[in-house]
């Protein structure tokens, strides 16, 4: 479709669940410091506080201040009137929404102004990014209830990866042509030489090899495949230690299997600093069972980091097998991670050449302004279908009666 040329920013709207700690709501903060490259004036609203609002801070880094439209609840009755006063005094070119909440009001409240919504769906349950499709009823009718409400009121489907673009399309909910896929990116870079502090800070020795895993602590995510690895390779790299980076429901679980390895094993809870914990790491470890597209993966690719991760869901998008990281067959066993790990850890050079090619994929394709430049694209395709449907209409008022 041929897109013309702006000659000013593009109003973006950002509508969002909350700001609390999540993967969507944290990369807010980057999409906002890539976007001024991209031509977009970004403003953000929010529908809930949550957790003290942490990802506000990395929105006024970029100099984005969020702005609070309080919803209760998916039915509230004023919830729809609320949202369309606050987009109408707003007055963006486009609406993009985040979250099942968000999606639904929003994407509701902007038809009604007839303003073009796009909504990003970060998580989808299917086959191709291995994540269960066993929700609750509750969740189920949430889910259904949210692609509905995208495919009559909105103007495009936003997924993270093909994987959940193919998941998405392969549960009937809309139509390939309205479906899209846009990689995320990051504003974050590599910090070198921060790394040194860090190790001392933790107490890690400048000689001991570092595998740090950074995703929330759940089941399905790799750790106890990581820790019985680590178990494993201790007698052939004594100066190994594991970082646990982040919090979750199954941390006390996980910390249960890395108990019987003492010190070897280092939780941090969630940290700030994440490029320079990677700068102290030197392979970042992820076998996860699912995933649509994580960002700790791209954060290493950033930190120059060697990345050893499952083949599933959106990650083989990001890492390519031997070439930007070494790549498992699903589901990853005890027995694959640690010959892999082992490998890595044994070849300084293999490490290094992972790394490298790894930093300028990013720099290609995932960094802040790439994703920026990539949503541009997308919304002045609805733009122009906007327009197109406006003089629709305006021919069918002039026609005589």
């Amino acid at each position: 479709m041929f897109v013309p040329a702006r000659s000013e920013p593009l109003r973006v709207h950002i509508l969002i669940d909350s700001l609390t700690w999540g993967g969507a709501e944290m990369l807010l903060g980057d999409l906002a410091a890539g976007a001024p490259a991209a031509g977009i004036e970004l403003s953000v609203a929010y529908l809930r506080d949550a957790d003290g609002n942490p990802a506000a801070a990395r929105l006024r880094e970029s100099g984005v201040e969020p702005q609070l439209v309080p919803v209760h609840r998916m039915l509230e009755a004023a919830a729809v009137p609320r949202l369309r006063a606050h987009l109408a005094r707003v007055r963006p070119d486009v609406l993009h929404t985040h979250l099942s909440l968000a999606d639904v009001l929003g994407t509701a409240s902007a038809r009604t102004l007839r303003l073009p919504a796009l909504s990003t769906v970060h998580l989808v349950a299917g086959e191709a990014t291995g994540l269960p499709s066993d929700l609750a009823p509750r969740g189920r009718a949430r889910a259904r209830l949210a692609a509905v409400v995208r495919r009559r009121a909105g103007s495009r489907v936003i997924c993270v990866s093909e994987a959940a673009r193919s998941a998405y399309l392969g549960q009937g909910w809309d139509t390939p042509e309205r479906v899209v896929t846009v990689h995320n990116g990051i504003a974050r870079s590599g910090r070198p030489g921060a790394g040194a502090p860090v190790r001392s800070q933790l107490g890690l020795a400048p000689d001991e090899l570092i595998v740090t895993t950074v995703t929330v602590l759940r089941r399905g995510k790799g750790h106890d495949l990581v820790v019985e690895a680590v178990r494993r390779l201790l007698p052939r790299f004594p100066k190994l230690r594991l970082v646990v980076l982040g919090d979750g429901p199954a941390r006390e679980e996980i910390r249960r299997l890395a108990a019987p390895l003492g010190e070897t094993v280092l939780f941090t809870g969630h940290r700030d600093d994440v490029m320079a914990l990677l700068d102290a790491t030197d392979v970042l470890a992820h076998p996860t069972e699912m995933d649509a597209f994580p960002t700790a993966l791209l954060e290493a690719s950033a930190a120059r980091v060697p990345i050893l991760a499952t083949a599933v869901g959106g990650i083989p998008e990001i890492v390519s097998d031997g070439e930007t990281g070494l790549l498992l067959s699903a589901p990853a066993s005890a027995d694959s991670v640690t010959e892999a790990l082992g490998r890595m850890l044994g070849d300084e050079q293999l490490r290094r050449r992972l790394a490298d090619r790894a930093y300028e994929r990013f720099l290609e394709r995932f960094t802040a302004e790439r994703w920026a430049g990539r949503l541009v694209g997308v919304y002045e395709e609805v733009l122009v279908e906007a327009s197109r449907r406006r003089l629709r209409r305006g021919r069918r008022s002039r026609q005589p009666s």
